[in-house]
């Protein structure tokens, strides 16, 4: 089972020394089986940073998802993803963006 709600936390998102990503507004998605998902507005992201790719998936929970690579000097391929039309009972994910962990340094603070 899914659950989503505000992540009540800061979230920055570092790539190649650059904060990318810094917002007090996550969501936070949990599903069983897998690490808790930020999602983060897109206002609170670099999104100049971000180039989308013809990538996509599609998750039978969530529906069908877009990919963005991070660019600046370096590049990490396919490091965000998006749902731009997500099922009902995740709509609040819309058009959000979430970031790889592996791909990201992903930091969150109470502050």
């Amino acid at each position: 089972m899914i659950t989503l709600g505000p992540a009540g936390l800061r979230v920055r998102i570092t790539f190649n020394n650059e904060v990318i990503a810094d917002t007090r507004d996550a969501l936070v998605l949990e599903e069983p089986s897998y690490a808790p998902v930020y999602y983060l507005p897109r206002r609170d992201v670099k999104m100049e940073r971000l180039i989308r790719t013809s990538h996509t998936s599609f998750c039978a929970d969530k529906g069908q998802a877009t990919y963005f690579t991070i660019c600046n000097g370096q590049t990490a391929r396919h490091a965000v993803w998006s749902y731009e039309a997500p099922l009902p009972p995740v709509a609040a994910i819309k058009e959000r963006l979430a970031f790889y962990p592996e791909k990201v340094e992903i930091a969150t603070s109470r502050d």
